[in-house]
């Protein structure tokens, strides 16, 4: 049996299957089942909560693929070629990524299937070129460009106050000033994510409009249980508006149970996660806005503050945490940050505010 730290399991055959259940496992969210024969098993997989299950190229019994994915599971198909170009040299697009009817059907969704469902020394060459094409194209894209980061919990929810926040500091940050446009790119998914792409989106757009889309999106809050309906509710914003502002997002096929959102105009899909979170951290030249999250955006504060702690002056980056109760006490990562501050170059170039609009003037003025 494989044992996975942290919160994915990965299942690929119905011996480590059988044994987690006997183990008494019921609550299947976040788990990977990879290929599996599911026909007789229709009973015990009932008895579970497979609402953030994710099922690549496993055989059900009939009915039951309906029934786990109206439960929110991702039943993803059997890819048996390799669905990515590995000489791929440009970045990716909405569109492209979301290249059919259905998500699972679509170039992401089958692209995360077969990432998940081929191990092969072939399909591993294949993703090592595939992320080498993506990395040369986004240094490409990158020539001229100013790039600030806007990182932030993927669970935060289309509706809430904190999306429309984070939303109107995607507008404020990539409205057009003296200075020229700053870039605003963020990991590329849901959440925060998406609602900064959508606001830097439209940043030439007038304030209503952007009212206007939070409303069509706060129909489908997440892309649970319909990643179809989620994505449809993007597309009507998208096709509301013209003129967008060019943003980036970095999502990754690891995360492939998390969908990349549809409001960057330029998407680098990496399938490496842990080259995804370097690049996405180091291209940010005019700093990073840190906003509300868990455990993988207290993790991007640490690694941001790493590079600036032993970073030149000259190359130091803002680095700026929104939500002043959230970082001392709910998660305290600010008074371990600003003891690492002391005494280097980085030392008041990390902040603590209270407001998008505070976080936007501490990045806008460094100009």
């Amino acid at each position: 049996m494989k044992h996975r730290r942290g919160r994915i399991v990965t299942v690929e055959s119905l011996d480590e299957l059988d044994a987690r259940l006997s183990d008494g496992a019921r609550r299947l969210r976040g788990w990977r089942i990879v290929g599996l024969d599911l026909t007789r098993r229709s009973a015990a997989l009932d008895a579970c909560d497979t609402s953030r299950t994710t099922f690549a190229g496993c055989r059900f019994a009939p009915g039951d693929e309906t029934k786990h994915a109206l439960r929110g599971a991702l039943v993803l198909p059997d890819v048996a070629v390799a669905p990515v170009d590995p000489q791929r040299d440009t970045l990716y697009t909405a569109d492209e990524l979301y290249d059919a009817p259905t998500w699972r059907t679509s170039l992401d969704g089958r692209a995360y299937a077969w990432s998940q469902r081929d191990r092969s020394p072939e399909s591993v060459l294949v993703r090592v070129l595939h992320d080498a094409g993506v990395d040369a194209a986004l240094e490409r894209w990158l020539d001229g460009r100013r790039l600030v980061g806007v990182m932030g919990g993927h669970a935060m929810q289309r509706g809430d106050a904190a999306y429309a926040e984070a939303a109107r500091l995607g507008r404020l940050l990539a409205t057009d000033r003296d200075g020229g446009r700053l870039v605003v790119a963020t990991g590329g998914g849901p959440g925060a994510m998406e609602a900064a792409n959508l606001g830097a989106r439209l940043a030439r757009r007038p304030p209503e409009e952007l009212e206007a889309a939070l409303a069509t999106l706060g129909g489908h809050p997440s892309f649970h249980p319909s990643v179809d309906a989620w994505a449809d509710a993007a597309r009507a914003v998208i096709a509301a508006s013209d003129d967008p502002v060019a943003s980036l997002g970095v999502p990754t096929w690891h995360y492939g149970h998390e969908p990349p959102n549809l409001f960057a105009t330029a998407i680098a899909k990496y399938f490496r996660n842990a080259l995804r979170e370097s690049i996405l951290l180091q291209l940010c030249d005019q700093g990073i806005v840190f906003l509300p999250g868990a455990g993988g955006t207290v993790q991007e504060i640490f690694q941001d503050a790493c590079e600036n702690y032993y970073a030149t002056p000259e190359t130091v980056g803002e680095m700026v945490l929104v939500g002043r109760e959230y970082w001392t006490r709910t998660y305290p990562a600010w008074p371990l940050l600003d003891a690492l501050a002391a005494g280097r170059a980085m030392a008041g170039h990390v902040h603590l505010v209270d407001t998008v609009d505070a976080a936007a003037e501490v990045v806008l003025a460094r100009g």
